[in-house]
């Protein structure tokens, strides 16, 4: 079984990684991207998981663990394996503003695509990739919404050690919610 995290970047798969390390879990991770003001917990992300089109043998060191995955490339995994997936839901006004956000702090010049077009493309992609995961018998998916997360810790916690099969230390877990890190509201 291989947990995956899963959700558009900025949706909060970040901080569910934490959430399940806290808990116990074991995540697969390369450190290579260090924490920084975006994602002051760290980003809890494997270099490879980028080439998930191209290159998949790397799967296996993901068994037993949790992996990182953004929506897009959630098509390219195996059959071969069983997965339960995390996917990450936030409103998508707040996404594209800590997209933006980002992105100018990179120095970065953002895309001067309108909201209302990106949202309606991302809202395209998220019912798509929804539709996709539930054809797939090899996988079972949990829906979490990033907004009701910040709100109560505690019942996500819950509900997602009951969705992993039980065992997560509820408490850390919650813990590693942080609203104080809750920077683009809607």
């Amino acid at each position: 079984m291989i947990t995956v995290v899963s959700g558009l970047p900025r949706s909060g798969t970040s901080m569910m990684m934490s959430i399940l390390q806290a808990g116990g879990l074991e995540v697969l991770t390369d450190n290579q991207r260090e924490a920084d003001e975006d994602n002051i917990q760290g980003y809890l992300e494997y270099e490879q998981v980028k080439r998930l089109d191209r290159d998949t043998s790397w799967l296996g060191e993901a068994e037993g663990k949790a992996v990182k995955i953004i929506s897009m490339l959630l098509r390219h995994l195996p059959p071969c394996y069983e997965y339960r997936v995390i996917f990450m839901h936030r409103d998508i006004f707040e996404v594209l503003a800590s997209q933006r956000k980002m992105i100018e702090r990179r120095g970065e010049q953002p895309d001067n695509t309108p909201d209302e077009t990106m949202a309606a493309l991302y809202e395209r992609h998220l019912a798509d990739v929804s539709e996709w995961l539930r054809r797939q018998p090899n996988v079972e998916t949990m829906h979490v919404d990033y907004n009701e997360t910040m709100s109560d810790p505690r019942q996500t916690a819950a509900l997602v050690n009951e969705f992993l099969g039980g065992g997560l230390d509820q408490e850390a877990m919650a813990q590693v919610v942080s609203p104080q890190l809750y920077r683009q509201r809607k």
